[in-house]
């Protein structure tokens, strides 16, 4: 089996070997990887950090031996904190990273880094202070990053950031943690999820203090929550149906 690492700020993962196919996810900058199947022009990989499987353009990664690979795995994550840093490479070039991008890796890619960083799992109370950094960022299906991100991506990257895992999808991510009965015991950080009519979860959000949920939606944005969902304070109705509170720390 090969391995490899993103050495650009942000790398689209499709659904299929093509530019045409739909993004999955993103691959930000130091996310190191397992190769699964390779190609004339694409390779299929398997991300280390939450197993998820996806299409990546051969020029938009450079390969690395099986023990980089367990070197990066057991090296602590070190994320940039800010919206928008950079790293040089030794030629001085720039490269622009953006928020939670994996720059423990920055040494290896011989790129040097003197930004914000964060390293260490903080408090819960962290949670939505990290989130807000996220505010009015544009949905974007598969997104991870601040210039466009999708509801679970929202949600992962908030937690990676603060030293927490959550898998990729809503569905994946309503796995994990322990359910409440009722919204009275969520606290701010606990995630809500919701359903569509088909009873599959599609959507999850970031529960606030004082009954208000921030979730990508059109964008990062703020609404009401109530017993029945999400309520649009524009819109002036309920825009996403509650399915269960989950508690992940």
């Amino acid at each position: 089996m090969d391995y490899g690492i993103s050495n650009l700020s942000i790398v689209p993962l499709r659904a299929e070997a093509s530019d045409a196919s739909e993004m999955v996810t993103q691959v930000l900058y130091g996310e190191h990887f397992k190769i699964l199947e390779t190609r004339k022009k694409w390779s299929r990989i398997r991300l280390a950090f939450d197993k998820y499987e996806g299409w990546i353009d051969n020029k938009q990664y450079i390969t690395i031996s099986e023990e980089n690979y367990s070197d990066f795995e057991a090296k602590e994550l070190e994320l940039s904190s800010d919206l928008v840093d950079f790293v040089t490479a030794q030629d001085n070039q720039l490269f622009s990273i953006c928020l939670g991008s994996n720059i423990s890796s920055a040494a290896f890619l011989k790129h040097h880094f003197e930004g914000k960083s964060i390293s260490e799992i903080l408090p819960k109370e962290h949670l939505i202070e990290t989130a807000l950094l996220y505010l009015n960022s544009p949905y974007l299906w598969g997104g991870k990053s601040p210039f466009g991100i999708d509801c679970s991506g929202f949600t992962q990257m908030v937690y990676k950031l603060n030293g927490y895992k959550l898998l990729r999808d809503a569905s994946q991510q309503a796995t994990q943690g322990e359910a409440l009965s009722f919204i009275e015991e969520s606290e701010p950080g606990d995630l809500a999820f919701f359903d569509n009519d088909e009873g599959k979860i599609t959507h999850v959000g970031i529960i606030m203090k004082d009954n208000y949920i921030i979730h990508a939606h059109g964008k990062v944005r703020i609404d009401r929550l109530d017993h029945s969902g999400i309520f649009n304070y524009e819109m002036r109705n309920h825009t996403h149906k509650l399915r269960v509170i989950k508690r992940i720390i």
